[in-house]
């Protein structure tokens, strides 16, 4: 047969394969319905897959869009049919933008012949994994990450007994033990395992030894693991991946002899994980990546690490390394690309001869770096540079800016000591920008216009913000929060169309907002407080994603537009507008169907009556305004509330009875300086949180509520200035946890009785009972039951005053501090703020006899005393000279007799002292601190005589005048100052009375005092963060 004859033949045999096979390849008409169906059930969102955008290397799109029935369902993007019977075996919609629930009955679990499924990165919107997976019995392929799956992971998973791979990880699942040992159980041919972020803090670490032997990979990190993980997992025989970090609770001594095995990457961080690192880590000859970051590992660096020469990330910082590690070990691992180190090294600054020629990430935080080492010089790949948290002090070399000039994007030089100018960051390609925590002066840096964040917090930056900051249209964080930037914001500001968050707070920036702020349409969180801002308020900003405002001290000002309001910031959850002068009303429901968790309207000149919170909110706070009528019934409704402050307003009326018990979460309740009346509910529930309770300067009568008992974390109570009748309270001494008891200016009467040996008010600092009908001895087992006052407890503080937080203890996340009224060195004070160790006992203005019992040298950490204004007789107790903490001493109009002992003079720190008006007798010692005290101070004492009295001593020469305290001429502040010189001359230095710094600004005190104030608390911060046990002493240091 001649070719020309054969060729159609052999055209028609092909045809007539192909056609078979294509018919054999169509899927069947159920697998595609049920296809369709599982697609229609669902809406395409592109924020459901919104994380895929984030990753380089996965482009997020919807596949399901080429779906249809006129085309073969084998053909269809994600689908995969086998190539016999046509049968869908492989459903791939990760990254899809799927947005639902995926139910039980969904026609996805009609594929029965399925091998593969991926339904990764979408949001299915809290759905339960459904049980009846199990109808995939042929299923190898399960991936669910990242999905917004909830609930427990079903045991039906573990009858998926063909899986070779399983990833759950990224959803907010939890496991059970038994779940877990059926898993472990059934499925032997798994070699990928991924649960990151699925609480299994219920799983017994043990089950992790009798995984299948073929495993390759295992993740379980963020699984709230507990427990000793078993060393048999590091000697799989086929393990290359094993990541268990953040499992804080998870702890392992790393196998040390004959450790072998294929691992490629290892990542222990932020484990309990401790001991030495052993030598036989050296026989990990694949390892790639270690990350052995924040364990609790100690002993030395064993030198086979360097031996490791595929490593490529390093991570090995916070931990408790011995010595001092030389840094020229790391260049022995030629192939690292990424360095992660926090310890001490032995690093020469001036060289080059440390080279890492494919280093990408350096981060050597806290390093104890004083200068910026010249090897950086020769890096010319790197991506990120972090310095963060050294002793870099100095302006910045000029060298430094050419540091991988056409690659770095992370720059961290924060926290550091570096001071000057920076003019211009010149690297093309950075986006991350962190200079914090510095002295950086002059104007802020031109940027880079691929600038993303730039933090500059924190630093001396001056001047205005430059209108060329409107370029940088990438720039999404902008935190330039305490420094002393001037002038208006530039009007172009809106511009910077992609800014998310922004941060100006704490500047002296003024003027009006610019309206161009309106185009922020992605703005979360705008911060603008402690600046001199004059404008209203900014309704007409429009930023529906915005979620955290605060405008608070500035001087924003007339009424807001509710209407706008509402529809301005639906997504709004904190208001923060405190210290303005906003006037107007709040509709009683304004904030009903708001999601604000924290209002705070204070310190304005709001009118009307009480606005009702959200249902979501935890803390509302209306102080300092005109707010009037009665507390509504209807606040005992918003059960979310755990800080409430309505003090100082004019709110009238008795209290609710249920706001005593409406809330298990209420921590604090502020209702003081109003004119409230009537009795204090006697229902405080024993599940109550209250820490602070302050009714002060009211009109309550009645007695105290007895069922005040119960409230186990009750620190600070306050009624002071109202009328209630009632005796001691002896029985808030079982409070375990009280620190402050004012109850001045009431009606309380009798005797202090406190049982011998009785073990009450364990933490009391301050005791405050003056002006009262207290009448009989002073108790001296009071005296001696109040334990915090015996033992002093400085430095032992986690904070320097008593304060609630939002989160992590700082000036940023500070929600609300507790303040007091005090007779302080005969003055009655507010004080804005408390020292957590400010120790003081007035008993002031009551009817007390008797003697001054001796035990009370033993309360060491007084800082202040005053018993005046009683009935008390006998002599001075030389034991106070043993209170060494003391500054202030009242014990002025009593009938006190006998002679001044000399050991007060050895009370270094006292600053004020009033024995007047007593019968004392003989010579005022001039010893040390005694003979710095005006005459006022010993005045009324008609047989005491000596300096600085008038009346001479029998045998004295002629005493000269004494100084007058109101001379204020020329010769008058000379001898004044000179008298003060005197006066602190025995503390070696300035005397400046721990409790001075909290006297509100309103006293108007001098300059010169504001300014020690001011240095002292600085000081007293010094000391915070010194050694615990180390003594505090402020004069000659």
């Amino acid at each position: 047969m001649r070719w020309h004859q054969i060729l159609p033949l052999l055209c028609f045999n092909f045809l007539l394969h192909s056609s078979l096979r294509f018919v054999s390849s169509l899927c069947p008409p159920d697998q595609r319905d049920a296809l369709l169906h599982f697609k229609n059930s669902f809406v395409l969102d592109k924020k459901a897959s919104v994380s895929c955008d984030w990753n380089d290397d996965v482009i997020s799109y919807t596949k399901t869009n080429s779906w249809n029935k006129s085309v073969d369902c084998c053909s269809w993007d994600g689908v995969t049919c086998d190539n016999v019977a046509g049968n869908v075996i492989s459903l791939d919609l990760a990254c899809n933008w799927l947005r639902g629930t995926l139910h039980s009955n969904s026609s996805l679990f009609l594929l029965h012949h399925l091998q593969n499924v991926n339904l990764s990165d979408n949001d299915f919107v809290g759905s339960h994994i459904p049980s009846n997976l199990s109808a995939f019995a042929k299923l190898t392929h399960l991936n669910l990450s990242n999905s917004v799956f909830l609930g427990t992971v079903p045991s039906e998973i573990s009858h998926l007994s063909k899986l070779v791979s399983l990833d759950l990880s990224r959803n907010g699942l939890s496991l059970e033990n038994s779940v877990f040992v059926m898993l472990v159980q059934n499925l032997t041919t798994l070699r990928k395992l991924a649960l990151g972020q699925v609480d299994m803090s219920l799983v017994s670490p043990k089950s992790f030894a009798n995984l299948s032997s073929s495993l390759t990979y295992l993740s379980v990190r963020w699984c709230s693991l507990q427990g000793i993980f078993p060393d048999t997992v590091f000697q799989f025989p086929s393990l290359t991946s094993l990541e268990i970090s953040y499992n804080l609770n998870m702890s392992r001594i790393l196998p040390k002899p004959n450790w072998t095995s294929p691992l490629e990457s290892l990542s222990l961080s932020n484990t309990n994980f401790s001991g030495e690192i052993p030598d036989s880590i050296g026989n990990l000859k694949n390892l790639t990546i270690l990350y052995l970051g924040y364990c609790g590992f100690t002993g030395n660096i064993p030198s086979s690490m360097w031996n490791l020469n595929q490593l490529q990330v390093l991570v090995i910082e916070g931990n408790s390394f011995s010595g001092i590690v030389e840094f020229e070990l790391f260049t022995k691992l030629r192939n690292l690309r990424a360095l992660l180190v926090s310890q001490e090294l032995n690093l020469s600054y001036n060289t080059l001869k440390y080279t890492f020629p494919k280093l990408e990430e350096l981060h050597l935080p806290s390093c104890n770096l004083t200068k910026f080492p010249y090897f950086l010089h020769s890096l010319k790949r790197l991506t990120c540079l972090d310095l963060f948290s050294n002793r870099i002090s100095g302006e910045i070399p000029m060298w430094f800016w050419g540091i991988s000039h056409d690659t770095l994007e992370t720059l961290d030089i924060s926290s550091n000591l570096l001071e000057g100018g920076i003019q211009l960051l010149h690297w093309k390609k950075l986006s991350n920008i962190y200079l914090e925590d510095n002295s950086f002066q002059g104007p802020l840096p031109i940027l880079p216009l691929s600038t993303i964040e730039f933090f500059a917090f924190d630093n001396h930056f001056t001047g205005e913000i430059p209108s060329l900051i409107c370029q940088f249209s990438s720039l999404q964080y902008l935190l330039l929060f305490n420094n002393t930037l001037s002038g208006n914001m530039p009007s172009c500001f809106g511009n910077i169309t992609n800014l998310r968050i922004l941060d100006l707070s704490s500047n002296k920036l003024q003027g009006p907002l610019p309206r161009s702020l309106v185009k922020c349409v992605n703005l979360s969180t705008l911060v603008l407080s402690h600046n001199e801002f004059n404008d209203i308020f900014p309704h007409w900003l429009e930023a529906k994603q915005l979620s955290y405002l605060n405008l608070q001290s500035n001087k924003f000002h007339g009424r807001i537009n509710l209407t706008a309001f509402r529809l301005s910031f639906p997504a709004l959850q904190f208001l923060i507008i405190s210290n303005n002068n906003f006037t107007g009303w709040w509709p009683t429901k304004v904030f009903s169907n708001t999601s604000l968790a924290l209002i705070d309207l204070s310190n304005n000149m709001f009118e009307g009556p009480i606005p009702l919170p959200s249902p979501v909110t935890f803390y509302f706070a209306i102080a300092s305004n005109k707010i009037t009528g009665k507390i509504p019934s209807l606040i005992c409704n918003f059960t979310e509330l755990e800080f409430i402050d309505f003090s100082n307003n004019s709110l009238t009326g008795s209290l609710p009875q249920c706001l005593t018990n409406f809330s298990d979460v209420l921590s604090v309740l502020n209702l003081r300086m109003n004119n409230l009346e009537g009795t204090i509910p006697q229902s405080f529930s024993s599940k109550s949180s209250l820490t602070t309770l302050d009714l002060s300067r009211n009109h309550f009568k009645g007695t105290l509520p007895w069922s005040l008992v119960k409230c186990r974390y009750m620190e600070v109570l306050d009624f002071n200035d109202n009328r209630i009748e009632d005796t001691f309270p002896r029985w808030l001494g079982t409070l375990p946890q009280l620190k402050v008891l004012i109850l001045r200016s009431n009606n309380l009467k009798d005797l202090l009785n406190i049982p011998k040996g009785a073990h009450l008010f364990p933490k009391l600092h301050i005791l405050d009972l003056p002006n009262n009908n207290f009448s009989g001895p002073l108790s001296a087992n009071l005296l001696m039951s109040l334990g915090a006052m015996v033992i002093s407890e400085n430095g032992q503080h986690e904070s320097l005053y008593m304060a609630r937080y939002l989160g992590e203890r700082n000036t940023q996340s500070k929600l609300y501090e507790n303040s007091v009224t005090l007779t302080m060195k005969g003055q009655e004070i507010e004080l804005v703020k408390i020292l957590t160790f400010l120790t003081i006992i007035d008993l002031s203005c009551n009817s007390f006899q008797g003697h001054i019992p001796g035990v009370i040298g033993h309360l060491h950490s007084l800082i202040g005393l005053n018993i005046s204004h009683n009935h008390l007789t006998g002599s001075i107790p030389p034991t106070l000279g043993n209170l060494t903490n003391l500054e202030w001493l009242d014990l002025s109009s009593n009938k006190l007799s006998g002679a001044i002992p000399r050991k007060l003079g050895d009370l270094a720190f006292l600053e004020y002292l009033n024995l007047s008006k007593n019968q004392l007798t003989s010579r005022i010692p001039q010893d040390k601190q005694l003979s710095t005290f005006p005459n006022d101070s010993f005045s009324g004492n008609p047989s005491l005589c000596g300096t600085p009295l008038p009346k001479t001593c029998i045998g004295d020469a002629q005493s000269p005048p004494p100084l007058s305290s109101s001379t204020f001429d020329h010769r008058g502040n000379e001898s004044w100052f000179k008298h003060k010189t005197i006066w602190l001359g025995y503390a070696s230095g300035l005397v400046v009375g721990f409790s001075i710094a909290y006297i509100a600004f309103e006293t108007g005190w001098p300059k010169w005092l504001m300014r020690g104030v001011s240095m002292l608390e600085r000081r007293v911060t010094d000391w915070m963060e010194k050694p615990k046990g180390k003594a505090i002493k402020f004069h000659g240091q």
